[in-house]
C-alpha cells in the first residue's frame, strides 16, 4: 500500500467536496492537524474511520486504500466475486448439512435393522417389517451421502438400485442361514398357509415347513 497515494486521493476526494481539513474533521471527532496528516501520507485512519471517509466521499475502502478510483466495471466484477464467494460459502454450509443427515440416517437405519433382529421373534410380521423401513432409512441416507458426489441423476438411481439390491440379498441371506443352520422360521416370507400341526413359510426362493410349532417337539426344514 502507497500511503502517499493513499494520502493523495484523499486530499483530491476532499477538495471535490470543496471543503475544508477542519470541515471534515469535525463530523468525524478528530482534529484538522490528522486530516491533514492523512492527506500527506504520513499517517493513516484506522478500520472504522476508514469505513465513514468511504460512505461521506461514496467510494469503496479499497479505493481509498488503493488511492484510486475503480472503473464501473472493475466494481461490478469485485461485487459479483462477493456474491459467488457468499453462495459458495452457502453451498458449503448445506453440503455440511447434508453430511450431518446423511450419516444420522444411515447410523439411525442400521440401529432399526439391529433392532428389529434382536428385538422381534422370528415368527412376528413386525421384525420384517421394522427392517425393511431401517433399510429405506439406510437407503434415503445413502443417497443424500451421495447426491453431492454423483451429479447425474441416473447415476444416483442405479447407486439406490445397487443398494436395495444389496440390502435386498443381505435379508435373504441372513434369513437362509436362520433357517438352515439354527432352525428358525424365515422372517421375509410372503405367505404361511397352517394345516394340522404344519406351518408352511413360502419365500422367493425356497418353501420351509415347519413341524409342531410352539411345542419342544418343533422342527423346521426347508423343503426339499
Amino acid at each position: 500500500m502507497d500511503q502517499k497515494k493513499t494520502g493523495q486521493f484523499l486530499k483530491t476526494l476532499r477538495k471535490e467536496k470543496n471543503i475544508t481539513q477542519e470541515v471534515l474533521a469535525e463530523p468525524l471527532n478528530v482534529s484538522s492537524r490528522t486530516v491533514s496528516r492523512w492527506e500527506t501520507g504520513s499517517n493513516m485512519p484506522d478500520i472504522s474511520l476508514l469505513v465513514e471517509l468511504a460512505e461521506f466521499y461514496q467510494v469503496s475502502i479499497s479505493e481509498i486504500i488503493d488511492g484510486e478510483r475503480k472503473s464501473e466495471k472493475v466494481k461490478q466484477e469485485t461485487k459479483d466475486t462477493a456474491i459467488k464467494m457468499a453462495e459458495y460459502s452457502k453451498n458449503e454450509l448445506n453440503t455440511e448439512k447434508i453430511k450431518i443427515i446423511s450419516v444420522f440416517l444411515m447410523t439411525f437405519g442400521v440401529f432399526i435393522m439391529i433392532s428389529s433382529f434382536a428385538v422381534f421373534p422370528n415368527e412376528s410380521s413386525w421384525g420384517s417389517i421394522y427392517a425393511i423401513i431401517g433399510g429405506m432409512i439406510l437407503t434415503a441416507g445413502i443417497y443424500f451421502r451421495i447426491k453431492p458426489v454423483l451429479l447425474k441423476r441416473s447415476s444416483r438411481i442405479l447407486c439406490i438400485a445397487g443398494c436395495a439390491v444389496v440390502l435386498f440379498g443381505i435379508f435373504t441371506v441372513s434369513d437362509y442361514i436362520a433357517v438352515s443352520q439354527f432352525h428358525q422360521v424365515p422372517r421375509f416370507s410372503y405367505e404361511k398357509s397352517y394345516g394340522e400341526n404344519i406351518v408352511e413359510h413360502k419365500t422367493l426362493f425356497y418353501t420351509v415347513i415347519q413341524k409342531n410349532p410352539g411345542t419342544e417337539n418343533e422342527n423346521v426344514e426347508i423343503e426339499k
